[in-house]
């Protein structure tokens, strides 16, 4: 799995002008499926990602998780995070997992960050998606595993 966390203010992620999830305090995750990832991936980054101590305490020291901020999560599955550049100029996608593993993957993501007690939406399977990020700090953190 690839991931991409981003701290945010606000974030939001819009379908044909539909709005589908929208939080505000705490965390964009940009989510790439690969072919040999399952659930021993998703245990570890979630709770990983749960524990995550990079909201700031009251001294500005990045202390707290988003857990104890009382922060909300937005999941999007980004199967761009595998591409290939590495010869000629378009990128080849074929590192990352089929859809048809892909999405119930992204789907147990979802719901095992939820049973750790992070408040997540997601973006819209397949779709062509509009993600807006308010990002704070920035903070950006890259998960690979």
């Amino acid at each position: 799995m690839r991931i991409v966390i981003q701290r945010v203010r606000h974030g939001k992620v819009s379908v044909e002008n539909r709005v589908i999830a929208e939080i505000d305090h705490g965390l964009v995750i940009l989510l790439g499926i690969g072919p040999k990832d399952g659930e021993a991936e998703i245990d570890y980054l979630t709770g990983k990602i749960a524990s995550l101590r990079i909201f700031e305490d009251a001294q500005g020291k990045m202390n707290l998780s988003v857990l104890e901020v009382k922060g909300e999560a937005i999941v999007v599955s980004q199967f761009t995070l595998y591409a290939d550049v590495a010869k000629g100029r378009r990128p080849s996608f074929t590192g990352a997992a089929l859809q048809e593993v892909a999405k119930p993957l992204v789907e147990k993501f979802v719901s095992k960050l939820v049973d750790l007690g992070v408040p997540t939406r997601q973006g819209e399977f397949g779709a062509h998606m509009l993600v807006e990020i308010d990002n704070d700090g920035p903070v950006t953190i890259i998960l690979d595993h």
